[in-house]
């Protein structure tokens, strides 16, 4: 069979290979004598050894073969490195090509620069041993595993021109969110999107156990790979010559299967499903390293995971390292000053087609604004506070429609959901873009689509890393979810805020559109599918992540709801959290007081309270049925108490509770004060946890006379009203409180208490026979109480 390398090519391919393994062991346990010009002592290895040795060869191998693929083709490809702890093998190469010299001018291309990159590794405020921010060309945090091809998959839509290549560990594709990750392929249209090239590499073992595909005999591993629709071709072996014939015969062979697919829908303009291809290599875990160390087996174990040699007080060991690193023959890699030989720097692509400096793997570079529509031409009309319902989703969803019109040509945004865009009120954008869906369509499907711009698919997993993927590679979109099941991505949530706040400090990283969530369907409306749906707690997840990158919203009204999205999609850098309810409920703000007020952030709604700048008590709310339980309970404390002075106060914009000096959006003090006053109680119905509040206010004035009113973790199936009863957020609590805390009104308490006794007694047992709940709670609305004759 015809041998797609010369000898002389395969030669210095095989060069380019051992200098990048070289830099990567060296990475590993070098802190001097980076070119081994004197005999390797002690003091020259690293005291803490941290490092991961055993995919970087395997990884090293892929980037050389993917380098003459872009330059023999002109390729515009980037490089998603799915094993976790791959990073000496992606800072190594990009040192070879240069990419990495750029970012890091001290990192010279030469003796100390190489010394520091050595040094820098694994070392105290150096560069962490997994892929990240600080790792030019990538896209992909490696510290968790499993997001590698989501991510892929994310950066390929609407890149009709990029190719991406993601390794996908064998010990990650165990893992749930990557085994999901492969359908994938079924979202990819040929017509207008990129490539990915998944590879899955199996080296045999995690980190002390051997991996499940590894193991799998060859038919059983092709039926599986073959049923998630894709066409494998498999490289394996450990003699290097064969690998890299074999590895550059497969290579062309699915690129040009990739381009044909790609011409032949193109060329037609229709979209199909083509079975594309993906690249099985199997090497010896540890590949070229030390094969046994004291008498077990290293090389193609377990034991080559991390650091196959870790003893130095043993000379012995400092001899097998040595002998080690010498076996990569550096003295023909490098030139006399320590750099790579002009021979083999020539086998790197140049510029931006190097997989270190494209700009696809830097989003920020290539990000363009939204189109944006005039968010107000959707507001809805609110002649006064409480005269008019609507759905806050629903109105929403006219304006995300509206975006996604204007953001076709080029395509620069997409909806991301787990089959709930119209259960979420959000399927006004089926009026532009339906569901993407490439395979067969039925006659009682809706709004499915082979150019669809909304992504459904029942794994939040996926439409989280879809969207990562999307924005990190320089685009932008909104994620809708249930408020209950948003928890299963939580990690993802994780990773992405720290890639974030990390980025922020790199100073080449530009920064990429922010993430952003809707979360509806939420606790206080999930009464008829029970416990299961009800759980706010994602807020305290986003909360307690830093201040640079997160923000939450509550907005209480859906003219509040739209001027907070126009506000997101326009933001840069951020994690954006909205949570807004999609069943019809009470408007309050016109979009006029709706803008100023999300723009303040929180604020005293005036219409609402009559303390004349002395309340006795403070009814602060954040959220849409907080804002309602509150407003009733002020219209039952007119009604109890008409001389109680009482300021009504609302928050959209959770983060300014927080000091300044924790948030950017914190009120300083004087605000603080001057909103929530300085001794005063404040009775505080929230849509979320309680302590959340306690912990954000715990450095205010007097913290101890806020009286917070949340989700308890109580909840069934059972009527709206009641959820709101069982968790004490209810309307009836939230006035009893303030009437236990106003200290001029003490010798009403007992009789408040017994009111709410008999009042929550005529609860439980209307809902108990009727199922529904009370009428006056059901046909309640907010209305202008008459002024109190005199004050008290």
């Amino acid at each position: 069979m015809h041998s797609p390398l010369s000898p002389q090519l395969l030669q210095r391919m095989d060069a380019y290979w051992r200098a990048a393994n070289y830099l990567s062991a060296g990475q590993i346990y070098l802190r001097d004598n980076p070119l081994l010009e004197q005999p390797l002592r002690h003091e020259h290895i690293k005291p803490r050894l941290l490092g991961h040795w055993g995919t970087a060869p395997g990884l090293n191998m892929l980037y050389v073969h993917l380098n003459r693929l872009i330059r023999q083709h002109d390729l515009n490809m980037i490089f998603v490195t799915g094993p976790g702890h791959g990073g000496p093998a992606l800072v190594a190469q990009t040192y070879l090509e240069g990419s990495y010299t750029e970012r890091y001018p001290a990192i010279e291309r030469n003796r100390e620069g190489l010394a520091r990159l050595f040094r820098q590794f694994s070392w105290p405020h150096g560069v962490p041993s997994h892929v990240s921010p600080e790792t030019p060309g990538s896209i992909h945090e490696g510290g968790e595993l499993g997001y590698s091809l989501a991510h892929a998959y994310g950066a390929a839509f609407d890149n009709p021109d990029l190719i991406v290549a993601c390794v996908v560990g064998d010990g990650e594709a165990e893992t749930g969110a990557l085994a999901t990750s492969w359908h994938s392929n079924k979202f990819l249209n040929p017509v207008r999107d990129g490539a990915v090239l998944p590879i899955l590499h199996l080296n045999g073992y995690k980190i002390a156990n051997p991996t499940i595909l590894s193991r799998l005999d060859h038919t059983e591993l092709v039926a599986l790979l073959h049923g998630y629709g894709y066409e494998p071709w498999f490289v394996e072996g450990s003699e290097p010559s064969a690998i890299h014939q074999q590895l550059a015969r497969a290579l062309n062979e699915m690129l040009e299967r990739i381009q044909a697919e790609q011409r032949t829908a193109r060329a037609k303009g229709i979209a199909h499903r083509p079975r594309w291809p993906m690249l099985v290599l199997r090497t010896p875990k540890g590949w070229t390293g030390p094969g046994v160390v004291d008498g077990e087996q290293v090389e193609g174990t377990w034991r080559a995971h991390q650091v196959p040699l870790a003893h130095f007080d043993n000379a012995a060991h400092v001899a097998q390292l040595e002998a080690w690193l010498k076996s990569y023959r550096p003295e023909e890699l490098f030139d006399a000053d320590g750099k790579l030989q002009d021979t083999l720097a020539a086998l790197a692509p140049t510029g931006n087609r190097r997989m270190g400096a494209n700009p696809h793997a830097n989003g920020g570079e290539l990000l363009t604004p939204l189109d944006m529509p005039a968010f107000r031409d959707h507001a809805i009309a609110v002649p006064r506070p409480g005269a008019v319902e609507a759905e806050s989703t629903r109105v929403l969803g006219g304006f995300l429609r509206d975006v996604m019109r204007l953001n076709l040509a080029p395509a620069n945004f997409r909806l991301f959901g787990p089959d709930e865009t119209a259960s979420n009120r959000l399927d006004a954008v089926y009026d532009i873009s339906g569901k993407m869906w490439l395979d067969r369509i039925e006659a009682s499907d809706n709004h499915l689509s082979a150019d669809g711009r909304v992504m459904e698919v029942l794994s939040e997993h996926l439409c989280e890393g879809w969207l990562e993927g999307y924005l990190l590679s320089g685009r932008h979109g909104f994620f809708s979810c249930y408020e209950a099941f948003i928890h299963i991505v939580d990690s993802m949530f994780n990773q992405h805020a720290k890639w974030l706040r990390t980025s922020q400090r790199v100073p080449w990283r530009v920064p990429v559109a922010s993430l952003n969530y809707l979360l509806t369907s939420h606790v206080w409306r999930q009464d008829h599918n029970g416990l299961s749906h009800q759980d706010p707690g994602f807020l305290d997840v986003v909360a307690n992540k830093r201040a640079e990158v997160v923000r939450i919203y509550l907005p209480p009204d859906a003219n509040c709801l739209l001027s907070v999205a126009n506000h997101c999609l326009r933001s840069r850098g951020y994690i954006n959290l909205i949570v807004a309810g999609k069943q019809p409920a009470w408007q309050w703000l016109d979009m006029d007081a709706a803008t100023r007020h999300c723009e303040a952030g929180a604020g005293i709604w005036d219409w609402a309270s009559n303390d004349d700048g002395d309340p006795d008590v403070v009814m602060a709310c954040a959220g849409d049925v907080p804002t309602q339980e509150c407003l009733a309970a002020v219209s039952l404390l007119r009604d109890y108490l008409p001389t109680l002075r009482i300021r009504v106060v609302n928050v959209v914009d959770l983060m300014v509770l927080e000091p300044r000096s924790q948030h950017p959006h914190g009120l300083s003090d004087r605000d603080f004060e001057r909103i929530f006053t300085q001794d005063v109680p404040v009775i505080f119905a929230f849509h979320g946890y309680p302590s959340l509040i306690h912990k954000m206010i715990y450095r205010r004035s007097r913290p101890e006379r806020f009286h917070v009113h949340g989700y308890q973790e109580e909840g069934t199936t059972t009527t709206p009203f009641d959820m709101a009863v069982l968790n004490h957020l209810d309307r009836y609590q939230l006035s009893l409180d303030a009437i236990r805390h106003a200290e001029r009104f003490a010798d009403h308490v007992e009789e408040a208490t017994q009111r709410y006794e008999a009042i929550m007694e005529k609860h439980r047992l209307y809902i108990g026979e009727h199922g529904e709940d009370l009428p006056e709670v059901r046909h309640w609305q907010w209305r202008v109480p008459a002024p109190a004759a005199s004050s008290a």
